[in-house]
């Protein structure tokens, strides 16, 4: 479809129907993975990716700014989170040795038994509903297609 300068390239029904089924990713297959962590661990999904990062990076340690890209939220989000983590003994905050401009995030080994104990639910939902419904070509395809999509924010890069 033609375009003039103030009128938009509208979709075609193709276009829709890809746009459409990345939406309702977006927006319901976060509430799916929740549920089954708040019933079990009592963590959200943001929550437990937090704790989650953290635990797979060295040391157990991690810029904050860092998680919070790959937790997907806010820093002001993430301290708010990370301030009760911290009050439940689960994580330590101290300025980064290398740029004091930095803060990071330590699990404590308390913190890693809570996202130790929470990984499976986990595991199990992210199989549930995302990764046993696809063949392997289609898992391929998907993971393709996210680093396609895949938005980072430049101080991260």
């Amino acid at each position: 479809m033609a375009s003039t300068p103030d009128e938009p390239l509208w979709l075609t029904p193709d276009e829709k129907e890809a746009w459409t089924g990345l939406v309702s990713l977006v927006l319901l297959l976060p509430g799916r993975l929740e549920a089954p962590l708040q019933h079990d661990s009592g963590l959200s999904l943001f929550e437990y990716l937090a704790l989650s990062h953290i635990s797979e990076a060295p040391g157990r340690r991690l810029r904050m700014s860092e998680l919070a890209y790959l937790a997907n939220g806010s820093l002001s989000r993430l301290s708010n989170v990370v301030k009760r983590f911290e009050q439940r003994g689960w994580v330590e905050r101290s300025p980064d040795p290398e740029d004091g401009r930095y803060t990071i995030a330590a699990l404590t080994d308390a913190g890693y038994e809570v996202v130790v104990a929470a990984a499976p639910t986990h595991v199990r939902s992210v199989r549930r509903f995302v990764l046993d419904p696809l063949t392997a070509a289609d898992q391929k395809a998907l993971a393709r297609i996210a680093a396609k999509l895949r938005i980072r924010p430049v101080d991260l890069a």
